[in-house]
C-alpha cells in the first residue's frame, strides 16, 4: 500500500535516502559501503544489484530484447527504448526552468542549460580551447594527439568520432540509423538528417 501512500519509512542512516520497501534500502546503502555482490561470469565487473549486472552482461551476448513496434529498433536496455519512442510520440518531458525548451532526455537539457549560464569549465591545455562539455573537450583532444579510438570490426577504419564511424559501417551493413523525430525520414549520413531537419525549420543552408 506504500506505492499509494507515498510512505517510505526505510531510513538511510548516511544520506537523505527513504525508501518504501526494505529490500531497496539495503541496494541502496551499498552505494555508501562499496560492496558489489553481483558478479560477471564472463569478466571481472561486478554490481550492486542484480539488474545493473543484467545490463551489462548484454554487452557480452549482444543481446537486445527490447523492440520498437513502430520501427523495428531493438536495444539491449529497456531505458534506451523509453527514450527512442519519444521519437515517435514527441514527449519531451524534461523543462528548462528559465526558458520555454524542453528535451525528450536529461543529457540533451543538459546541454542546453549551459546556454543560459555561459560557463565553460573544460580547457584544453594545449591551445586554450574551452567548452561546457567534457565530451567535447575529449573530442577536441584528439585534433592534438591523432587518437582514433573508434574501430571498425569489419575492415582496418578508424575515426576520432563516434558518428564518423557510425557513418562508415552503414557501408558494410547498409543500415539508416539516423532517424527525424518529425516525420520518419532515415539516413544513413548524420550530416544528411541535419541538412533535412532545416525542412522542418525553415534555416537554409549556409554555403
Amino acid at each position: 500500500m506504500r506505492t499509494h501512500t507515498g510512505e517510505k519509512p526505510y531510513k538511510c542512516d548516511q544520506c537523505d535516502y527513504a525508501a518504501a520497501v526494505k529490500h531497496n534500502l539495503i541496494d541502496h546503502q551499498k552505494t555508501h559501503s562499496g560492496e558489489k555482490p553481483f558478479k560477471c561470469d564472463q569478466c571481472d565487473y561486478s554490481a550492486v544489484d542484480k539488474s545493473k549486472l543484467k545490463q551489462h552482461q548484454v554487452k557480452h551476448t549482444g543481446e537486445k530484447p527490447y523492440m520498437c513496434g513502430e520501427c523495428g529498433y531493438r536495444s539491449a536496455k529497456k531505458s534506451d527504448l523509453s527514450k527512442h519512442m519519444r521519437s515517435h510520440t514527441g514527449e519531451k518531458p524534461y523543462k528548462c526552468e528559465q526558458c520555454d525548451y524542453s528535451a525528450t532526455d536529461k543529457s540533451k537539457l543538459k546541454q542546453h542549460q549551459v546556454k543560459h549560464t555561459s560557463e565553460k569549465p573544460y580547457m584544453c591545455g594545449e591551445c586554450g580551447y574551452g567548452t561546457a562539455y567534457r565530451s567535447h573537450l575529449s573530442r577536441h583532444m584528439r585534433t592534438h594527439t591523432g587518437e582514433k579510438p573508434y574501430k571498425c570490426d569489419q575492415c582496418d577504419y578508424s575515426a576520432a568520432e563516434k558518428h564518423h564511424l557510425i557513418d562508415h559501417q552503414t557501408r558494410h551493413t547498409g543500415e539508416k540509423p539516423y532517424m527525424c523525430g518529425e516525420c520518419g525520414f532515415r539516413t544513413a549520413h548524420r550530416s544528411t538528417l541535419l541538412i533535412h531537419m532545416r525542412t522542418h525549420t525553415g534555416k537554409t543552408q549556409q554555403m
